[in-house]
């Protein structure tokens, strides 16, 4: 299957207990397709770049197969630009400049040959950019999934239920399915999501793992620990389109398959957070990915006789 990820393509400056970064690559829709293109599945990218941002960037997509036609290069814009401090818990951050550059008129064109994506990501933006992706499709996508943030709920929250009762399947942290949904209980939070729309939750919680909903049905996926954590940006990106990729390389949308894209994520985001940036998903080889999944299951594999 065809997966279209839509979202930002940045720059960040990242400072983290670990050490400190000048501008490096970013951006959610970044961390989607390098995260997909270490499956198999056909990726492509819609988003917007200024024409400070370096064309080695976009060959580094193109060798891996990441499809570049969707993004737009304004060449007298500025690309999108974060800067953020993270704690010495690493679980929080300090965002200390964003300048949205030419991303604040994004108006997102879907490329022909693209809006037959059966699979679309939709990265964390504004709503009504993520509305205009949808109707832009020419056939209803077998599987849109939504990535969203407490942000969009503050200051959009009639747009974004318009979405999320256009989506599959929603992507949030713990304390963002609470806001949504109102409910402490996650278990409940997650069948108040579903009633708004999506049939499948997908609730994120950093280094404590990730659950899945679908239904009554719930599956657990653990975060690998880690003996050192560099910069915890991006690591949900990742996840989501380790996730996304994986399903579009199956072809499986069944909930089974679903627990194992859940692991596939879990296991790409472990590797993002090992160094800043992207760099470690830039260089990452399918030896270590499988070394890696190979923990994942021994994490949690037992035998239990009664």
């Amino acid at each position: 299957m065809k997966l279209l990820a839509i979202g930002t393509v940045a720059f960040d400056a990242i400072e983290t207990p670990f050490g400190k970064t000048d501008k490096i690559l970013g951006g959610a829709a970044t961390y989607i397709a390098l995260a997909a293109s270490k499956l198999k599945a056909e990726v492509n990218i819609v988003s917007v770049v200024g024409g400070d941002f370096p064309g080695s960037y976009l060959d580094m997509m193109v060798q891996n197969n990441i499809g570049i036609e969707g993004i737009k290069v304004i060449e007298e814009g500025k690309t999108f630009f974060w800067a953020g401090k993270y704690h010495i818990d690493m679980n929080n951050r300090d965002t200390l400049i964003t300048e949205l550059n030419v991303l604040e008129n994004f108006d997102p064109v879907i490329p022909e040959e693209q809006k037959k994506s059966e699979i679309v990501m939709l990265g964390n933006l504004h709503p009504a950019v993520q509305l205009s992706v949808i109707e832009q499709m020419e056939e209803k996508p077998k599987l849109t999934i939504l990535d969203t943030m407490d942000f969009w709920m503050n200051s959009t929250w009639d747009l974004l239920m318009e979405v999320i009762a256009k989506v599959d399947v929603i992507t949030i942290n713990d304390a963002e399915a609470r806001q949504l949904s109102g409910e402490f209980s996650l278990v409940k939070a997650a069948q108040k999501i579903q009633e708004m729309g999506p049939k499948v939750v997908v609730i994120k919680k950093g280094e404590h793992g990730a659950l899945l909903f679908n239904e009554r049905k719930i599956f657990f996926a653990p975060a690998l620990p880690l003996e050192d954590v560099f910069d915890p940006t991006g690591a949900g990106d990742t996840f989501a389109g380790g996730f996304a990729g994986y399903l579009a390389e199956t072809g499986d949308l069944s909930f089974e398959n679903m627990k194992k894209a859940i692991i596939v994520g879990s296991a790409l985001a472990s590797f993002s957070v090992e160094k800043f940036g992207t760099e470690k998903l830039q260089e990452l080889q399918s030896k270590e990915f499988e070394i890696r999944l190979n923990e994942f299951k021994n994490l949690t594999e037992y035998s239990y006789d009664i």
